[in-house]
């Protein structure tokens, strides 16, 4: 069970998935009525959840260029 949670394709889905939470989360926070800061919170958070599903996708081919350039 404990690699299911570490399998890259759960990463892959859960990061996306984070991304549209957060997104309707602000949109519909958003057609409620919000001020500067909300807004600026808002675009702060998907900001956020749009950097981590690209770490998700981007870390695996860092983390194994890195481990090649050692080998060598």
């Amino acid at each position: 069970m404990p690699n299911l949670f570490r399998s890259f394709s759960v990463a892959e889905w859960a990061s996306a998935a984070l991304v549209v939470l957060a997104s309707l989360i602000v949109g519909y926070e958003a057609s409620l009525g919000m001020s500067a800061q909300q807004w600026a919170s808002g675009g702060i958070a998907v900001l956020g959840s749009i950097s981590v599903a690209v770490m998700v996708r981007v870390w695996p081919a860092v983390t194994a260029e890195v481990g090649k350039r050692r080998a060598d």
